[in-house]
């Protein structure tokens, strides 16, 4: 169990996943509600009697899983990043104010005069500005980020697969042990009767008390094979408890899959062929090759800098003293005498000027007759900024070649996880032939010499070499069957096939 295990987790290592959309196909459909979670601490309230199927269980690990709820944060923050991009193409308006004391000799900020006394002055402004064009920086990054979100998204569907693909070994690993229990327990039941007969024969005199001893011995034989089939399947609950993120020391148990005999023959299509339809299927390989493009549009956000940046400016500002004299213009005017010369001839003229008169205004007034309005256009072309733009599109161009790397990576890494997927399904398939027919041959073989054995032709230790034989055969090939169909399944699942049991 030990062994088949660690074979598992080497699958698991070798980056094989499964498609989320057959996940809905994956097991069948149960009436029993998955178990109440909490995902932040793994504590679950999980009846003993419950069976959980595993549709259940990974509708579970998805929910507690701390590495799949990091991908979905992922996504919820280059959500967050795509929304703002967008919302960068709206103007921004800014509010400020300020309030100033000082005393002696000062300008008054409403009539510029000089005054010899302290002054409280308030000022106030809005100011809102607009990009009218910055070289597509803003719809580039708009682009960018929105790849960049369907990028994590993908990535996020990678790892739920391999949640998934964690929870089907150890749910897999708990069916294994519990059919070699049930076979250690047969063949206990087996020698329990041959015991139990021998002890009729060796009271009546017709065998020798030393066959009870043998018998004996392979009845403690059976008893330890059964606490070790159990062991097995108590270790394979706590990993599978732990792969739904909950505490390992509840009592659970798992629905029976229906998994008949498989009939081995060769895989319906050649690695290079599942190597093919799985570069179309794979999330990671979508991952990898929309962070390429969102890296892509990253070079021109980059080049963007290069360009001019024009923005519309706008700005209402107004303010405030308490020493608040102003001019007000008053009805009449009075005529000032002004002299002029024309041609050298001096003439008296005169100029009306209107009547003024200084007063002291209040809050409202002064904030009302100081406002001033703008509104202008700003260019701004990039001359000289110490290489600033230019090592940017370098530092863009750097991570997107380093993103085809990975792509390229992940590539690689799938057709080789297939071709040793593949060997593996060749091998497997191989090793449970020829562990059928190492089965079928011990069981001829037990039978025989069971009925030498109830015949009295040969002797307990030879009956016994004869079950234990039997015994491992049967208990390898639970171990052959359990492999060879999963293995099948990678496959299948590779080539976007409904992974069902």
């Amino acid at each position: 169990m030990n062994t088949r295990r660690m074979r598992f987790l080497r699958i698991g290592v070798m980056g094989c996943c499964f498609g989320w959309s057959a996940l809905t196909s994956l097991a069948q459909s149960t009436t029993n509600p998955p178990a109440a979670v909490s995902p932040a601490t793994g504590d679950a309230a999980i009846a003993p009697s419950q069976q959980l199927s595993l549709q259940q269980c990974i509708e579970i690990a998805l929910k507690n899983n701390i590495t799949v709820r990091q991908s979905q944060l992922q996504v919820n923050n280059s959500n967050v990043q795509l929304q703002q991009s967008k919302l960068n193409r709206l103007p921004n308006l800014n509010g400020f104010a300020t309030q100033n004391f000082s005393s002696g000799f000062n300008v008054n900020p409403v009539t510029n005069q000089f005054v010899e006394r302290s002054i409280l002055s308030n000022n106030f402004q809005l100011t809102s500005s607009v990009t009218v064009y910055n070289g597509g920086i803003l719809q580039n990054t708009i682009r960018q980020n929105a790849l960049l979100v369907q990028s994590n998204e993908q990535n996020l569907l990678a790892t739920q697969n391999n949640v998934i693909l964690l929870v089907v070994q150890n749910y897999l690993n708990v069916l294994t042990g519990q059919e070699q229990l049930a076979i250690a327990q047969r063949q206990a039941d087996v020698s329990r009767s041959q015991y139990e007969r021998t002890q009729k024969l060796v009271n009546a005199g017709a065998a020798a008390e030393s066959a009870l001893f043998d018998l004996q011995a392979q009845r403690a034989t059976d008893e330890l094979a059964i606490v070790n089939a159990q062991n097995n399947i108590d270790l394979a609950k706590v990993a599978l408890l732990q792969a739904m993120n909950l505490f390992g020391n509840q009592a659970i148990s798992v629905q029976p899959v229906s998994l008949p005999d498989p009939n081995v023959a060769d895989y319906d299509a050649s690695p290079q062929q599942v190597y093919e339809i799985a570069t179309n299927n794979m999330p990671d390989v979508r991952a990898a090759d929309l962070r390429v493009r969102s890296d892509e549009v990253g070079v021109r956000v980059a080049r963007g800098n290069y360009m001019p940046l024009l923005t519309l400016n706008g700005g209402v500002t107004t303010l405030y003293s308490n020493f608040g004299a102003q001019r007000r213009i008053e009805n009449g005017v009075t005529q000032i005498p002004q002299t002029i010369t024309i041609n050298g001839i001096q003439q008296t003229i005169l100029i009306d000027q209107p009547n003024y008169s200084f007063e002291n205004f209040n809050f409202a007034e002064q904030f009302k007759n100081n406002q001033n309005r703008s509104l202008g256009l700003t260019l701004q072309v990039p001359i000289f900024n110490r290489y600033q733009a230019r090592t940017r599109v370098q530092l863009a161009t750097i991570n997107r070649q380093n993103s085809e790397l990975q792509a390229d990576n992940t590539r690689l890494a799938l057709r080789q996880n297939i071709e040793n997927a593949y060997a593996n399904l060749v091998a497997s398939g191989n090793r449970y032939r020829a562990t059928l027919t190492q089965v079928t041959a011990f069981e001829q073989a037990f039978r025989a010499s069971e009925n030498r054995f109830n015949a009295g032709a040969i002797n307990a230790v030879d009956y016994n070499i004869a079950k234990s034989n039997l015994d491992r055969a049967r208990a390898s090939l639970v171990q052959a069957k359990y492999d060879y169909v999963f293995r099948t399944k990678i496959l299948d699942f590779y080539q976007n096939k409904p992974l069902t049991f």
